[in-house]
């Protein structure tokens, strides 16, 4: 079981290296690979956009997004002025897309976010966004794949856990999460770990008193997932 320090990104000695420069634990990495040859047998070549990221890097994104340095989105792709915002509706757009730092599914080593390498040229820049997945897009193909190895548990214990919209996450079907793992993590980092995390912060975490000002409901829309979401 991990430490609250290894379930919000504070300490990666629970990783080991995944499909080149990429982290996750060691069982998700084997199951990784496992997923990674099944999709090359089916003509795709499952590549990672991102796996472990640490506290600090979260941290970089939240305030850059916070900031108005870093874009923000709407759910049609459309960017968002957040700076034109109030400071809660400016938390609430970014929470849309992007975790609180020490909440990120990406801080335990089992989550990832893929792409499918062969349908794209080498130097394509991967977005992550609704219209890469979307029919026609580049990576639906992947995507409908997955949808049928998941119907049938056969993905490897891979999983989404954002499959659908119930109100806080957008939909993220390129976020993967390895359930053996990760649904024995969740709901472990409480609010009270969160402040003492963002205390313990060589810089502060921007829009920190309106995060607080509704943690216990911004942990419930934005960080739990639905029970069912790996069937």
């Amino acid at each position: 079981m991990l430490t609250i320090a290894q379930l919000t990104g504070r300490d990666d000695s629970h990783l080991v290296p995944c499909a080149g420069p990429h982290r996750l634990q060691a069982d998700a990495a084997a199951a990784f690979e496992r997923l990674q040859s099944d999709a090359r047998e089916a003509g795709f070549e499952l590549a990672i956009a991102s796996s472990h990221r640490s506290y600090e890097r979260q941290r970089i994104i939240w305030n850059g997004k916070a900031g108005g340095e870093r874009a923000v989105h709407d759910d049609a792709g459309a960017p968002v002025d957040v700076l034109a915002l109030p400071p809660a509706a400016r938390l609430h757009a970014i929470l849309r897309f992007s975790a609180l730092p020490g909440t990120s599914r990406h801080h335990w080593g089992t989550d990832l976010d893929i792409y499918d390498a062969a349908a794209v040229p080498a130097d394509y820049a991967v977005e992550l966004t609704p219209a890469e997945v979307a029919p026609g897009g580049p990576f639906d193909a992947l995507h409908r794949w997955l949808d049928e190895r998941m119907a049938a548990y056969a993905s490897q214990g891979f999983f989404r856990p954002y499959a659908r919209d119930c109100g806080g996450v957008a939909p993220e079907r390129w976020h993967l999460s390895y359930a053996p793992l990760s649904r024995e993590l969740a709901g472990r980092v409480t609010a009270q770990a969160l402040k003492e995390c963002w205390d313990c912060d060589r810089e502060p975490l921007a829009l920190r008193a309106e995060v607080e000002a509704e943690l216990p409901a911004l942990l419930a829309r934005y960080v739990a997932v639905a029970e069912n979401w790996c069937g």
